[in-house]
């Protein structure tokens, strides 16, 4: 009896001298960092950058024709006064072009008038022989026709007198013959002068005023021609001193002059003294700095999860964040840069309130709130590793970390939304990746491909914010 209680004294002894001892070992542990899993309001974000400009520029724009050098041009940034010589163009091209067109101006006029006096002499000829040199050649004629049957009538009373002296033997035979021929001869007179007046009033008439009519017709031509010439050589001595006035551009008002390479959505080249520049081409710009708002271009992903009226903080260099709210949401995407690879774009427009001291082109970090979530279970993204495209967790526990599979959804920048895999009050470990070989030992294994016959290894990465925005917000949580 004595035995067997000092056997089971012994057992107890053993017994509690094992417990203590495993009371006193500690858990391995190969992590330091931890985070307490907790719930905390969320606030979903998109961060971008962008360019301060005026939503309203006037621009000063080059109205002289060709390719024209600078000479001299206003530094970016200057603030000017109204009527301040902004950039001078070179005017030697334009000077030789004055000189020339005024030569030639000057030559066409004067041909304009020469045909001009002669459409005015042509004029009055016409009118010279309507009125006056063809009444007086009918005058004339009728006059001779009149002379000539009065000279056909005395004639017949002559023959008639010598007839009667023929009968009674005064005058001879050849007498009377006489004066028979002479009165047929003045009857065929009289027959060729009413032939001419008939001629002169039906054909000549018409031959003469068609002849004047058309020598006033290539006169008039010819004037039309001269006068046109004329105008436009003067027209383009006209256009070339006035293009000589725009070589000289001055400020239309007060205020800050910038040039178009100052400003990220005008591509133009760089106004310099020496460059070359061409009509219509936008020389300077002179913004309306009580009218700002920042340019940014959000990737075709997240377009749709950004609306007009969204609140967003602006950061500009010096000054504290301050609110704005977005005023314009592109439904086209700008044209592709070269260099920017396959990216797409859309501009967004950030209006900003008056402030003062704002400068075109300066660059602005900009915060779109795009919701925000009361109350939701998150864990870092630091703390998580993405596994056969399952997200693990380590969870510290008394006997070691233990791994978690967790159901998540995007979060910001630094969190994700944990539906289930942990709870609150649990420590995670924020270095998860000391895990991973552990990790990639006791990950399933991977499915055979019926297709190929080589299989892939598991791939281990930590999750980052590029994975977390790449499957994009769910729909309940955008704004």
């Amino acid at each position: 009896m004595l035995l067997i209680l000092v056997g089971i004294g012994f057992g107890m002894y053993r017994g509690v001298d094992t417990w203590l001892a495993s009371q006193s070992i500690e858990p391995q542990r190969k992590h330091f960092l931890t985070h307490v899993v907790q719930r905390t309001p969320l606030t979903f974000s998109l961060k971008d950058q962008g360019t301060l400009e005026s939503s309203e520029n006037y621009e000063v724009i080059c109205q002289v024709r060709g390719s024209n050098i600078i000479t001299s041009v206003v530094e970016n940034g200057t603030y000017v006064k109204k009527g301040d010589v902004l950039i001078t163009l070179d005017s030697l091209f334009i000077d030789e072009q004055i000189a020339e067109r005024s030569k030639y101006a000057h030559w066409s006029r004067s041909g304009a008038e020469h045909w001009l006096a002669t459409v005015k002499s042509r004029e009055l000829a016409l009118a010279e022989y309507l009125e006056g040199r063809f009444v007086t050649e009918v005058l004339a004629k009728e006059l001779e026709l009149i002379v000539k049957e009065s000279d056909l009538l005395a004639f017949n009373e002559f023959l008639t007198f010598n007839v009667r002296q023929f009968e009674k033997g005064y005058v001879s035979a050849d007498e009377v013959e006489r004066w028979r021929r002479r009165i047929d001869i003045h009857k065929v007179d009289l027959d060729v002068m009413k032939s001419d007046l008939s001629v002169l009033r039906e054909h000549t008439k018409k031959s003469e005023m068609a002849r004047l009519e058309g020598e006033l017709k290539v006169a008039k031509a010819q004037f039309e021609a001269s006068d046109e010439r004329a105008d436009a050589d003067a027209s383009r001595r006209d256009r070339a001193l006035a293009e000589k006035e725009f070589c000289t551009i001055r400020a239309p008002k007060d205020g800050l002059v910038i040039h178009p390479k100052a400003a990220s959505w005008k591509w133009a080249p760089d106004i310099t003294e020496g460059g070359t520049v061409y009509k219509e081409q936008v020389l300077l710009l002179m913004p309306n700095l009580e009218k700002m708002q920042v340019k940014l271009g959000i990737v075709e992903a997240m377009i749709d999860s950004v609306t007009v009226g969204m609140k967003a903080i602006v950061t500009l260099p010096g000054r504290a964040p301050f609110e704005a709210k977005v005023s314009e949401v592109a439904d086209i995407a700008r044209p592709p840069i070269i260099g920017s690879g396959d990216v797409v774009r859309y501009d967004v427009i950030i209006e900003l309130p008056k402030l003062d001291n704002l400068k075109p082109g300066t660059s602005a970090k900009i915060e779109i709130m795009i919701n925000e979530v009361d109350e939701v279970l998150t864990v870092p993204l630091a703390a998580t590793v993405e596994i056969e495209d399952d997200i693990y967790c380590w969870v510290e526990t008394s006997v070691g970390a233990e791994r978690r599979l967790l159901q998540t959804k995007p979060g910001d920048d630094v969190s994700l939304i944990v539906e289930s895999g942990v709870r609150v009050g649990e420590k995670v470990v924020m270095n998860p990746l000391i895990y991973s070989e552990d990790a990639g030992a006791d990950a399933p294994e991977p499915k055979a491909d019926t297709e190929n016959a080589e299989t892939e290894l598991p791939e281990t990465t930590t999750l980052g914010l590029s994975g977390a925005l790449s499957s994009g917000f769910p729909a309940n949580l955008r704004g």
